[in-house]
């Protein structure tokens, strides 16, 4: 079989552009809102687009069941965040514009991930013939973990000669899905909660797959409309006193690291990304799971001996380095950084750049979110 790519409507260069400002400029393109009368099915295949006085009466419509909560009982401010999420849907979060690739389980694992890249997605959902439905999806963690079972045996008959639906690894185990009527805050809970970066937004009634949830898209969303509500007094507080992080026992790598030793630890340690250390213990660099696919790209995966610094030469020219932040930062700043430079998660370093912890777009949410309404999905 082939990739099957659903383009349910041209793309925009655009289209996940941050807007200037929340209030004044339209969502149309960003943001839908379930305030519309029509099914999203429907909407997500729509070819025309609304007027952008219409949109913006939409955008800041999703804070009226808010506003409302408010009337009838003050809450504190420190649950704020969770109540926001908890008033709107997945739908929500849902672009007018978007690009979402499925793959059959019959598809060849090579020509798979090779669609991965061809179509500058990190994910795809698995659509079974045979069942009549979704049940996995492919992610760059399959990809690092079939190289780092297979390095060194033969690799491309490997490739060439199975189908996803034969090599089931970690895609096969449990299907987390979501409807576009759930709330962002059960979407957080489960993306969380499950330790999964990715949460595909199912239709229940039409079984279509609609759009993938990531941690970065609600954070997001979350971001445009904080001007418009109280802040919570943590906000103001820093990572060290609400000890937001992970400070203990970090996972990284030096510049003369194997490709073949970071594949490892990603599989062993279940992390997303290895900050590059030096011998001063100075954080260089970081080398991502996303970074692994540029193995495929290349067509490079049977020289895994490499170092770190050479596969990461590729991207010398538009990388602008390592995104830092220091304990004594408020969450308000951290916040606001992370979302701005568009990154999954932010180093923690001293004043000499030594690492101290990271900072995952999981702690966030946990911190703004979860923590206020007692839930620790992290530990859970």
């Amino acid at each position: 079989g082939t990739p099957k790519t659903i383009f349910p409507r041209p793309l925009s260069s655009h289209q996940d552009s941050p807007p200037k400002s929340p209030r004044r400029l339209s969502f149309s393109g960003i943001f839908r809102s379930s305030s519309s009368s029509a099914p999203a099915s429907i909407k997500l295949f729509s070819k025309s687009r609304k007027g952008e006085t219409q949109s913006c009466v939409l955008a800041e419509g999703m804070l009226e069941k808010l506003e409302l909560d408010n009337e009838v009982a003050e809450e504190p401010d420190s649950d704020i965040y969770m109540r926001f999420m908890k008033s709107h849907k997945c739908y929500d979060l849902i672009p007018t514009s978007s690009k979402l690739v499925v793959f059959d389980t019959s598809l060849q694992v090579k020509k798979a991930f090779f669609a991965l890249v061809a179509n500058g997605v990190r994910a795809a959902p698995l659509w079974e013939t045979k069942k009549q439905s979704f049940v996995g999806m492919l992610t760059i963690t399959d990809f690092i973990i079939i190289l780092h079972r297979y390095y060194k045996s033969p690799l491309v008959r490997f490739q060439t000669s199975q189908k996803l639906k034969n090599h089931q690894f970690c895609w096969s185990l449990l299907f987390f899905n979501i409807s576009p009527d759930a709330s962002i805050f059960d979407a957080v809970y489960s993306l969380i909660k499950n330790k999964i970066h990715r949460l595909p937004v199912i239709d229940p009634v039409t079984g279509n797959a609609l759009y993938i949830l990531t941690h970065k898209r609600i954070l997001k969303f979350l971001q445009l409309f904080v001007c418009e509500m109280p802040k919570p007094a943590f906000m103001r507080q820093t990572l060290e006193e609400l000890g937001i992080g992970t400070y203990s026992n970090i996972a990284f790598i030096h510049p003369d690291t194997p490709i073949i030793k970071a594949l490892g630890m990603f599989v062993e340690r279940r992390v997303s990304a290895l900050p590059v250390v030096d011998v001063t213990g100075k954080v260089v660099d970081i080398y991502s799971k996303f970074d692994v696919i540029n193995l495929a790209a290349e067509k490079t995966y049977n020289n895994l001996d490499i170092t770190v610094t050479q596969a990461l030469l590729h991207r010398s020219q538009y990388f602008e380095g390592v995104m830092k932040c220091y304990r004594h930062e408020t969450v308000e700043t951290i916040v606001d950084r992370i979302v701005k430079a568009e990154v999954h998660r932010l180093v923690v370093v001293d004043d000499n750049s030594s690492i101290e912890g990271i900072i995952s777009l999981s702690d966030i949410l946990q911190a703004l979110v979860l923590t206020p309404a007692g839930i620790d999905a992290q530990n859970s």
